[in-house]
C-alpha cells in the first residue's frame, strides 16, 4: 500500500476541492449530534441494589420508582459478565448494570462475590469531594498562600522595569505585545490580592525563600524533583486522552502521563466535569495535569487547588492551545505574547509547593514566519519553571506543516539546565531516533497523534523495532479500553454510551494505522492517509475503513447494539472523510 499525503500543507490539496472550490477540512464538527439520555428514564438510587422496603426521602424526586417498569425498558443485557463485578467483586451501578445478571441473586437482588474486599483501596485517584465542592461555590477555600505569592511576584517585575526605566533614562515604560481583551474570569478584587511582603525580594531570588513557615517545612525534607531526561512522555490530549486510553499506553510502555487540558476557571468554581479532567488510575505512576487560563490569579488559585486536593505529581500550564475562543480570551498559545501576565503565572506557580514541579507547554510562536520561543525558554528557566514542552508548531499552522525539530534544538540549546521536551510527528522509532539525532539537547520526547493511531509506540521505541499486531489482538485491545471505560464510567446505559463515545472519537484516529506488512514504502508517516486497501482478513479491512459507520459496528461488536436515533460524526473535521 502507497500512502497519500493527507493535504496538510505538503502537497495534493484536490481531494479538498468541492465545487472547484478549495475547502480544506480543518477545525472541530462543532454541530455534531451528541447522544443525550433521558434522566428522567433513571432509576431512583433507593432501588439500585434491588427490591427493597427503603422509601425514597424526596418529595419530587424525578426518577423511576417502580423496578419491574424500569427492568422492562432497561432492555437484554448487553454480555454474560460483568468486568467490573468480576475484577472488583461487587458492580456498584447495581440492577441499572448492561451486564446486571451476572451478580443478582434469585429475587433481583444486587451481591458481592467472595473475594470482594471493603477495605481495598481505591485504584482511581482525584475528582473533587462534595466538601470542596461546597467551600469552592461559597468560595470559602483559603487562597491566601497563592495571592501572597502573585504579590511577591509583581514586585520583582515592577523591580525590574523600574530599573530597567532608569537605564534607560527615558521614562518610557517597557510594553508587552498588544494582548486581547477579552477575559473569561471573574475580575479579581484587588484588596484581596494586595498583601504585605515578609521581606524585599531581589529579581532572581526564589519566591519560595519567602514562603511561609508549612512550606520551609516541606523544603527542608524536599523530594528530589521528577527526573524528565529520557522518558517518553504521552501528551495531554483532550477528549481522546482520558483514563482508560492512558492505562493502554502505560501498560504499552510510556514512562510519563498527565491529564486533559483542564480550565481553571471551572476548576476554582468547583464544577464536577472539569474536575474529572483530574482522575488519575493507580499505574500512572508518574502523571500531572494540565491547565489553561488567561489571568494569573486564577490561574495560581487552580495550582494550589491541585497541589493540595488531589494526588498529582507535576502541574503543566497550556500556553500552546490554538483553539480560536481560548486565543481571543487571552489563554492557550495567546500566553506566549503576554509574558507580563506569562512571568506573574509561572513566578508564582513555580513557588507554591516546591516537591511539585510546575512545566510548561509551549508552540513555537503564533505565527509561522515569527517564531518566539527561543525567547521565552530561557526566562520562563529564570522564572522558577521545571521543564518546558515544546511543539515544533505555531498556533498558525495548528497540525499542518512538518514539526520543526532544528528548531526545537536551538530552543533546547538555550536553556541551562532545565528539561526540554520534544514534541511532533513521531510514529514510529525511527522517527524517534531520526529526531533525537537532530535535536541532541533535548531531554525527552513527547507523543501525542502517534500513539492514538498505534498505542504500541512505546513498545517499539524501547525495543527499536516494527510490532505489527493483527486485527485480533488490535480488537482485543480496544476490548480492554472498553473494560476499563465501563470501570471508569459505569456499566449503566449512560456508561455505556459515554465509553462507546470515546471509543469512536479514539477509532478516529486508529483506523489511520498501515500495517507494516502491507506498506509499500516503509515507516508509515504521520501527515499521510493511506489508499483504500484490502486487509489480510475481514476485520482488518473494517478498522482501516475511514467511514464512521463502520467504525459505529467495531463498537457494537463491544458495547451492544447503538440506541435508536445514534449517529455519530468526530470531533475533528480532520478525521471525518
Amino acid at each position: 500500500i502507497e500512502a497519500t499525503n493527507e493535504g496538510s500543507g505538503n502537497g495534493d490539496a484536490n481531494k479538498f476541492q468541492k465545487n472547484n472550490k478549495k475547502e480544506r477540512k480543518r477545525g472541530q464538527n462543532k454541530n455534531r449530534p451528541v447522544y443525550k439520555d433521558d434522566r428522567a428514564t433513571h432509576l431512583c438510587n433507593t432501588l439500585i441494589n434491588g427490591p427493597t422496603d427503603k422509601k425514597c426521602a424526596l418529595e419530587n424526586c424525578r426518577y423511576v420508582h417502580d423496578l419491574q417498569q424500569y427492568l422492562a425498558a432497561k432492555g437484554e443485557d448487553l454480555g454474560e459478565k460483568c468486568v467490573i463485578f468480576e475484577t472488583k467483586g461487587f458492580c456498584p451501578r447495581g440492577v441499572t448494570c448492561r451486564f446486571a445478571k451476572s451478580h443478582l441473586d434469585e429475587e433481583g437482588r444486587n451481591i458481592k462475590a467472595p473475594h470482594y474486599d471493603e477495605n481495598t483501596p481505591p485504584s482511581t485517584f482525584n475528582g473533587i469531594t462534595s466538601e470542596l465542592q461546597i467551600k469552592l461555590r461559597k468560595r470559602q477555600y483559603d487562597f491566601s498562600k497563592c495571592k501572597k505569592f502573585i504579590r511577591q511576584a509583581e514586585s520583582i517585575r515592577d523591580k525590574r522595569k523600574a530599573d530597567k526605566q532608569q537605564e534607560n533614562g527615558n521614562g518610557k515604560e517597557e510594553k508587552e505585545v498588544a494582548e486581547p481583551e477579552k477575559q473569561d474570569v471573574e475580575p479579581v478584587n484587588a484588596n484581596e490580592v494586595k498583601m504585605e511582603l515578609d521581606e524585599p525580594l531581589e529579581e532572581n531570588k526564589p519566591l519560595g525563600s519567602c514562603a511561609d513557615d508549612d512550606t520551609k517545612g516541606r523544603d527542608a525534607v524536599r523530594v528530589p524533583p521528577i527526573d524528565f531526561k529520557e522518558k517518553l512522555v504521552l501528551s495531554p490530549l483532550t477528549t481522546v486522552g482520558n483514563l482508560p486510553f492512558r492505562r493502554i499506553c502505560k501498560e504499552y510502555g510510556a514512562d510519563i502521563t498527565c491529564g486533559e487540558m483542564a480550565c481553571c476557571v471551572p476548576l476554582v468554581k468547583g464544577m464536577t466535569q472539569e474536575w474529572a479532567l483530574s482522575k488519575r488510575h493507580e499505574s500512572e505512576d508518574i502523571f500531572g495535569v494540565q491547565l489553561c487560563g488567561n489571568n494569573p490569579n486564577i490561574i495560581a488559585q487552580a495550582a494550589q487547588l491541585m497541589q493540595e486536593t488531589a494526588k498529582v505529581d507535576f502541574i503543566d500550564l497550556n500556553i500552546g492551545c490554538p483553539i480560536e475562543l481560548i486565543y481571543q480570551q487571552g489563554g492557550g498559545s495567546a500566553l506566549m505574547r503576554r509574558t507580563n501576565i506569562l512571568e506573574l503565572t509561572v513566578r508564582s506557580c513555580s513557588a507554591l509547593n516546591p516537591q511539585i514541579p510546575f512545566t510548561v507547554k509551549m508552540r513555537t510562536g503564533i505565527y509561522a514566519d515569527k517564531s518566539v520561543a527561543h525567547d521565552l525558554v530561557p526566562l520562563v528557566e529564570e522564572w522558577g519553571a521545571a521543564a518546558v514542552t515544546l511543539h515544533g508548531r505555531s498556533r498558525e499552522q495548528r497540525y499542518t506543516r512538518n514539526a520543526n525539530w532544528e528548531y526545537i534544538e536551538e530552543c533546547a540549546a538555550k536553556a541551562k539546565q532545565m528539561p526540554i521536551i520534544g514534541n511532533g510527528d513521531i510514529l514510529n522509532f525511527e522517527d524517534y531516533t531520526e529526531k533525537r539525532k537532530i535535536a541532541p539537547h533535548v531531554s525527552s520526547v513527547m507523543i501525542g497523534r502517534g500513539a492514538l493511531i498505534k498505542p504500541w509506540i512505546f513498545q517499539e521505541i524501547k525495543e527499536q523495532k516494527h510490532l505489527d499486531p493483527t486485527s485480533t489482538e488490535r480488537f482485543e485491545m480496544m476490548r480492554k479500553y472498553v473494560n476499563y471505560g465501563l470501570e471508569h464510567w459505569g456499566s449503566d446505559t449512560k456508561g455505556v454510551e459515554n465509553t462507546r463515545r470515546f471509543l469512536l472519537e479514539w477509532q478516529s484516529f486508529l483506523y489511520r494505522y498501515i500495517p507494516y506488512d502491507l506498506m509499500l514504502n516503509p515507516p508509515q508517516k504521520i501527515n499521510q492517509r493511506p489508499q483504500t486497501f484490502m486487509g489480510r482478513d475481514e476485520m482488518e479491512t473494517l478498522m482501516s475503513s475511514a467511514n464512521s459507520q463502520d467504525w459505529v459496528k467495531l463498537s457494537e461488536m463491544l458495547l451492544g447494539r447503538v440506541p435508536e436515533g445514534f449517529t455519530f460524526v468526530p470531533k475533528h473535521k480532520a478525521n471525518s472523510y
